[in-house]
């Protein structure tokens, strides 16, 4: 018998053991290791595997006959096993319904995968029967419908920008005589009070993607945004799109003026340098000493160095050892500090805070009012279609307006 059958592969092969082949296919970078999808993924086949061996729950025995001890293969799967398990993750009350969508659909994709590659001779995942038991999906993506609203906007944006002209002001007015260490954590306070003010400033007016605009851990092509990507008198800046190429996003002037004073006064070695660097001490405490070692100072010379910095990125500054970016988490702790401090008034659901998310569909709230949808579609880098879709909300106001302006003229 042919041994690339899917009748033979399926006897011989475990589910794990297709896992690591389907996820470096589905993974970005070299090697295929990185990205969120990748992640995301993984996680839900281990599931799929622990529930298929009967290890998720006391009344569940698994997918393989009781009589036989291995592991669940290929043999075992069918569109019953696969209505067993939508049944399975409906029921759990934790989980939203369109989490339990979101779920199915990556054990969905995998069993499509291992249809092409020969361990299965149909989609079962696909099939109706199989598909029964998931709940409806009412087509919004959990906690992806925060809008910043104008008010919001303006109070965050008026916020870091008082917050860093008083650092700024404080830095520069420091008498000649200060303590130097003092004079440095003047410094230090006002460049993380204009990077802040920057990056508000780049989330609320952009609608760049924050995953655009960071460092993403799971991801080696996303670094982050350097300087070397801003044009401040062209009013662009280059980012690694959703759609994994380059391409040129714009900065209106409300943005250019937080990028350019905050430029000045951080005044970068080089233009490699990242645009939004972590402050994080212990990251930046590690990066110093390991940079230093490896240009041959001895440990002694690098702790007197650092004694001589309030803070370890103003060393990291005079001696160009270039951070990392922060990453997508960290933005969301600063814009969580930031509408704390500030004292935002929000109401949603889900966040507590104005998420990195809310700037982008703020601004294309705003797009879509004013220019349309074709417009906003450019601008946020989408089909119009997809515009047309998330915004729809807009377009069925308009026309409730038309439909009462219409009833007060006939009626």
């Amino acid at each position: 018998m042919d041994r690339n059958t899917p009748t033979e592969r399926a006897s011989e092969t475990s589910l794990s053991e297709s896992f690591e082949r389907y996820l470096q296919d589905k993974g970005k970078g070299r090697g295929g290791d990185g990205g969120n999808y990748r992640r995301n993924a993984a996680r839900e086949l281990e599931r799929f595997a622990e529930w298929g061996a009967g290890d998720r729950g006391d009344d569940w025995t698994g997918i393989v006959p009781d009589d036989v001890d291995r592991e669940p293969t290929f043999e075992d799967l069918d569109e019953r096993v696969f209505r067993e398990y939508a049944r399975h993750l409906a029921g759990d009350r934790g989980l939203k319904q369109n989490t339990v969508q979101t779920y199915y659909r990556y054990i969905s994709a995998w069993c499509g995968w291992c249809v092409n590659e020969g361990y299965l001779e149909a989609h079962y995942a696909q099939r109706a029967s199989a598909m029964a038991p998931l709940p409806e999906d009412d087509g919004r993506k959990p906690g992806d419908q925060q809008a910043w609203t104008s008010e919001q906007r303006h109070a965050l944006t008026r916020y870091v920008d008082e917050r860093a002209r008083d650092a700024v002001e404080a830095c520069t007015t420091l008498s000649e005589d200060a303590d130097p260490l003092d004079k440095q954590r003047g410094r230090y306070a006002a460049l993380k009070a204009a990077r802040d003010r920057a990056l508000v400033f780049v989330l609320a007016y952009t609608a760049v993607r924050v995953g655009e605009l960071l460092r993403d851990p799971n991801d080696p092509r996303r670094r982050g945004v350097r300087w070397e990507d801003l044009s401040l008198d062209d009013g662009s800046m280059d980012v690694y799109r959703k759609k994994q190429q380059w391409d040129a996003a714009s900065l209106p002037d409300p943005v250019i003026s937080p990028l350019r004073s905050y430029s000045q006064l951080m005044d970068p070695p080089t233009e490699r340098w990242p645009v939004f660097p972590t402050f994080d001490q212990r990251t930046l405490a590690e990066l110093v000493r390991e940079e230093l070692a490896e240009r041959g100072e001895r440990p002694g010379a690098i702790a007197e160095r650092r004694d001589e910095y309030a803070r370890d990125l103003l060393l990291a500054l005079d001696q160009d050892t270039q951070p990392p970016s922060i990453t997508t988490d960290g933005a969301r702790s600063i814009l969580q500090r930031l509408s704390e401090t500030a004292e935002i008034d929000i109401d949603h659901p889900k966040h507590d805070y104005l998420a990195p998310h809310g700037g982008r569909r703020g601004m294309g709230e705003v797009l879509v009012r004013a220019f349309g949808y074709t417009v906003a579609a450019r601008y946020l880098d989408n089909s119009e279609e997809m515009v047309r879709e998330r915004y729809s909300h807009i377009e069925a106001g308009e026309l409730g307006d038309v439909a009462t302006e219409a009833l007060e003229q006939i009626d």
